[in-house]
């Protein structure tokens, strides 16, 4: 079998036939579709990368960078776009004591070192998976793993969220107004429209907000100088990593978030393509990890795949995995654009502050969305007791000691779901040997 699948031109009608991982459509159509995708993906480029203090522009042409090269790695056999990945903004903010949303971070180099670490973890993952098989990891993080850790994620974020607007009465309504704004879009708006509620909401929180100060005199207005002073063109931001011992061991086991993302996006794209991606699981990790450490190693964020791909691949029941390279080169573009930079600094706290509490909560909300779409049976004690005890070590933020390095809420939540899931299920493996021998 060769690495790239032979693409051919789509004949179908879309209404009744969907687009194929190994089909092309017309360039004006491919286009239109590539830029929907990075609009799609404004969360993941633009708005995790401010919330933990990186440069936007660097991060959303890495994310395109990379997007590229997962499709390179992967033989053009998994359709996906690479972006931040919201996993990590609780532990760079534990790793760098960097307030979430609070402009540039000083420490930015200490967290590169530990995305590093990450990607290059989760790399080794993804050739272990090449070399013996997907099972094992299935079995390691089934749906009731996978949901509590993907819960823990948005429920660990959120004292740092809201603690930013604390004290503070207009940014709170602000922030209230931002939440407001989304959710009208993710309810009244239709189509494509509702997967643009991220972008969308915050466009329309950010005119609110400049009416409000700029106009009324009501809050600190916006310094839109900063955006005409700016070029239209330029490189980004870049930075190097540091090696943080204390660091590394926070940051690394986001691999395992990781896994679990990547995992549910590959068995939701087979489901939604009826097209079998599994065997390619191990290529997608590997491709991720290196796309992680790459990306981290010139100053930008870790990457892993993308949900709001899926959104938009329903939409459009497009799935050829060429319009990710298109995508990935408009990314390329916008983080050559100091005026695009600029335009993101201005966005105000209080509105990012909104932003992340919707993303946050979405967050949360999609790790129990994995236990209702697996069906996971919560009278079963020991589903019961893996994922009461995950959420409650994640969201508690209990940060375990392993000698002088601590692991911080999340990878410590990561690390008890895998082995108290492993522990709990030794009940069973005994009694099916015990059978086996009485039969």
């Amino acid at each position: 079998m060769s690495w790239f699948p032979k693409w051919q031109p789509y004949t179908g009608d879309i209404n009744t036939q969907p687009v194929a991982t190994n089909e092309y459509l017309p360039v004006g159509q491919s286009i239109m579709l590539g830029l929907q995708h990075v609009l799609a993906m404004f969360g993941a480029t633009v708005l995790a990368p401010l919330l933990m203090g990186f440069d936007a522009n660097l991060a959303i042409m890495m994310s395109g960078i990379c997007t590229i090269l997962f499709f390179v790695m992967t033989g053009g056999r998994v359709p996906s776009y690479l972006g931040s990945s919201f996993a990590f903004i609780g532990v760079v903010a534990a790793a760098t004591a960097h307030a979430t949303g609070s402009g540039a971070n000083s420490n930015l180099s200490v967290a590169l070192g530990g995305i590093i670490a990450c990607g290059f973890l989760y790399a080794v993952i993804g050739f272990i998976v090449m070399a013996t098989g997907t099972q094992w990891i299935e079995k390691l993080m089934p749906p009731v793993v996978t949901g509590a850790v993907v819960m823990i994620i948005g429920l660990n974020l959120a004292p740092i969220t809201v603690s930013g607007v604390q004290g503070k009465p207009f940014d709170l309504w602000m922030a209230l107004m931002t939440v407001l704004c989304m959710g009208m879009i993710a309810v009244f708006a239709h189509g494509f429209l509702q997967r643009l509620l991220l972008l969308i909401g915050l466009v329309m929180a950010y005119a609110i907000y400049a009416i409000a100060t700029n106009i009324l005199g009501l809050g600190e207005p916006i310094n839109f100088a900063l955006i005409t002073d700016a070029d239209w063109f330029g490189l980004p931001n870049f930075s190097s990593p540091t090696f943080d011992t204390n660091a590394l061991p926070i940051i690394a086991p986001v691999a395992f978030i990781l896994v679990a993302e990547n995992l549910g996006h590959i068995k939701a794209v087979g489901a939604m393509t009826g097209e079998n991606l599994t065997p390619y699981l191990g290529r997608a990790f590997v491709a991720d990890g290196v796309a992680t450490a790459l990306s981290a190693s010139v100053g930008g964020t870790g990457m892993t795949t993308y949900g709001e791909n899926i959104g938009v691949m329903a939409v459009t029941r497009v799935y050829s995995t060429l319009i990710f390279v298109l995508a990935g080169i408009f990314a390329m573009i916008l983080g050559f654009s100091p005026k695009f930079g600029a335009m993101i600094q201005t966005i105000p706290s209080p509105v990012l502050t909104g932003a992340s509490i919707v993303v946050f909560g979405l967050i949360a909300i999609a790790g129990a969305k994995i236990w209702i779409d697996n069906k996971v049976n919560f009278a079963n004690n020991k589903n019961l007791m893996v994922a009461a005890i995950t959420i409650i070590l994640g969201t508690g933020d209990f940060g375990l000691m392993v000698g002088n390095f601590n692991l911080g809420g999340i990878g410590t939540a990561t690390f008890a779901a895998i082995i108290l899931h492993w522990f709990l299920s030794l009940r069973e493996f005994n009694s099916s040997r015990v059978q086996f021998f009485e039969s």
